[in-house]
């Protein structure tokens, strides 16, 4: 498979859901840094085409959505359209370093992955489906 076709094809993709308002937030496949910022410039010319914004992401909110090992420690490019969806992303990372710092996050550690995936626009039967079986939380 070649791999930068394949991840320029996801991004295409994903930009254009979230232009058509389907989809809030996107993220490209979890990487290495080189990676990701070898698809950079494509990624600019496709949220250049479709309106869209980007921003490459080295701390990644990890969550229960996923295995905690499919991307600690990688690196994504978010994408989206309205400010506030960038904004609530960020908010929810500070959430989670708040609730670490004061011992609180197994009490919203739930939280933060349901509005995770609020923002991913993840339906609720998916996001208690995606946090019920992985395989893999963070510790």
């Amino acid at each position: 498979m070649d791999y930068y076709s394949y991840h320029c094809g996801v991004i295409d993709a994903f930009n254009e859901v979230i232009r058509a308002g389907v989809k809030d937030l996107a993220l490209s496949h979890p990487a290495s840094a080189k990676e990701i910022y070898e698809l950079l410039p494509f990624a600019i010319s496709i949220t250049q085409k479709y309106g869209t914004f980007y921003e490459v992401e080295n701390d990644l909110l990890i969550t229960d959505l996923f295995p905690y090992s499919a991307n600690k420690g990688k690196t994504v490019i978010l994408f989206w359209k309205d400010p506030v969806v960038i904004e609530k992303y960020h908010e929810l990372k500070k959430w989670k370093a708040y609730s670490l710092k004061h011992g609180t996050y197994n009490e919203s550690r739930k939280d933060i992955a349901r509005e995770f995936g609020k923002l991913l626009s993840y339906s609720d039967e998916k996001i208690e489906e995606f946090i019920a079986t992985n395989p893999e939380k963070e510790a």
